[in-house]
């Protein structure tokens, strides 16, 4: 059981997406801590995001990724992108995601770049409007990317076959 566990920690692949001093002013002087802000993801289509703090960098780094690792969303993934366009929201910021031809490359800025990268997708196209804030960028990603359906699950939603969802729509099969 414990092997199968490690196993699966040594898939994940984390990014750093922020890391700030924060400084507490006391009686005695100045007392110093960090934030770290992680995004962890397999490279599968699964992926999930962490905050941790502490008195050093290293400390706060192994609670975010484990909180990271803890809350994972799982994304449906056509071939090497997201399968349609979507739009998500969180605080001041805005993301769009739209799906992307073969050889077009990760388009994304610094924060959302991170989350395209754990979740293995190769080739999307994004734009983030109002605030740049790394965390409200992406927990905006995220909120859209937890939008989004496969196929199938739109086909059991409806109560129908694969074949007549894809049949009726501009979304081609997963």
């Amino acid at each position: 059981m414990i092997k199968e566990e490690k196993e699966k920690q040594r898939d994940f692949k984390d990014f750093i997406v922020k890391i700030s001093r924060v400084t507490k002013v006391t009686k005695g002087g100045k007392r110093f801590r960090f934030s770290v802000f992680v995004v962890s993801g397999d490279q599968q289509g699964r992926v999930g995001i962490g905050l941790g703090k502490g008195k050093d960098i290293s400390s706060a780094m192994a609670k975010a990724i484990k909180r990271a690792r803890k809350d994972l969303i799982t994304v449906p993934l056509r071939e090497n992108t997201v399968p349609y366009n979507v739009q998500g929201r969180h605080g001041a910021s805005k993301v769009v995601i739209r799906s992307a031809c073969k050889g077009t490359g990760v388009i994304a800025g610094g924060p959302m770049r991170a989350i395209f990268e754990g979740l293995g997708v190769q080739d999307v196209l994004t734009k983030s409007y109002g605030s740049t804030n790394k965390q409200n960028v992406v927990k905006a990603t995220l909120n859209a990317l937890a939008k989004m359906r496969s196929v199938q699950e739109i086909a059991r939603l409806r109560g129908k076959t694969i074949e007549q969802v894809v049949k009726g729509s501009h979304v081609a099969a997963a």
